[in-house]
């Protein structure tokens, strides 16, 4: 495209090119979502953009009674959450295209709001790690670089209360070694798109579950001195650069397993449950689970207090039953 020279006001400004300037803002608006959001939505429209095709009904722009056929179509095979995402991305792909679609529309509403009144709205949650059975998983932890490896991941992602995608992230200069415990930076997360980072402490505890010792032991055994902190181990044990956010699910209940746990009841999220969960229940208060956490919303953090102090009281002893 031809340069075109800016619009002077008072100054002279050096001619812009606006091909150049459209595609740095598209690439600018890219990055507003997160890179695992963004997969998602490709992923969601990709799904419905072929069922209208086998259908042979136009997914773009969508009848706003194609997409509560769309919604039906799934209603027995996909959770509520999933559909209600997958309702977001299809209303996603018609803004970025120029179209409209409105999903309070009655041919939509309708369909999902007696979704929700069939199948309900709770979602299933991983079981939370909480700190007996984060003993028991450590307990499956021998001597092997990869038994290491899974020792200092699982306690430093739960002390920490860390997302998998910020475990995975962590590299060594996030992490300083200091007399306390450990000073971790989490540059970029789920909640802080922006990269403002935040700083979280991780104390020494000086007994078999520290996780400042696993971590030590971890860094000093592999021989990491730059890059990535956790990786993946081969079976022959050797490293490789970097490990993938399903491989820290795979480790939760591999070891849950290993345990004698329902491996399918736990996931990556685990570790970071079971931090709020154990807090809670030895009476930490919210706020400073949340600094931990770094839930912006209270209403999350009060579900794991919720599960953390469901015991604390046996109302059927006191009731004398």
């Amino acid at each position: 495209m031809t340069a075109l020279v800016a619009p002077v006001t008072g100054t002279v400004t050096a001619p812009v090119d606006l091909a150049a300037a459209a595609d740095r803002a598209a690439g600018l608006a890219e990055g507003a979502r997160a890179e695992a959001t963004r997969k998602a939505y490709r992923a969601d429209w990709q799904h419905f953009e072929g069922w209208c095709r086998a259908q042979g009904l136009t997914a773009l722009p969508a009848a706003p009674a194609t997409v509560g056929l769309y919604v039906a179509a799934y209603a027995d095979r996909l959770a509520v959450a999933t559909l209600t995402r997958r309702l977001s991305s299809i209303a996603v792909a018609h803004r970025l295209t120029g179209h409209s679609l409105d999903t309070k529309h009655a041919a939509i509403r309708d369909v999902m709001r007696g979704l929700r009144r069939e199948k309900g709205t709770a979602q299933r949650h991983a079981e939370a790690l909480t700190v007996p059975l984060i003993r028991r998983v450590i307990d499956t932890c021998g001597s092997r670089l990869i038994d290491i490896r899974d020792k200092a991941l699982l306690l430093v992602g739960f002390a920490a209360a860390l997302r998998r995608s910020e475990l995975v992230a962590l590299t060594l200069d996030d992490v300083a070694v200091v007399p306390e415990g450990l000073r971790i930076t989490i540059r970029r997360s789920k909640a802080d798109q922006d990269g403002a980072g935040e700083v979280l402490a991780v104390g020494r505890t000086g007994t078999v579950t520290c996780p400042v010792a696993a971590y030590e032991n971890w860094i000093m055994t592999a021989r990491i001195f730059d890059g990535r902190v956790f990786r993946a181990v081969t079976r022959h044990g050797h490293l490789r650069d970097k490990i993938s956010t399903n491989a820290i699910a795979e480790i939760v209940q591999r070891r849950a397993a290993l345990a004698g746990l329902d491996a399918q009841a736990f996931a990556g999220h685990s570790m970071r449950a079971g931090f709020a969960t154990a807090a809670a229940t030895n009476g930490v208060e919210e706020r400073v689970i949340m600094r931990q956490t770094r839930h912006k919303s209270a209403a999350t953090v009060r579900r794991y207090i919720r599960d953390g102090e469901l015991f604390r009281r046996n109302l059927s002893m006191e009731i004398g039953l």
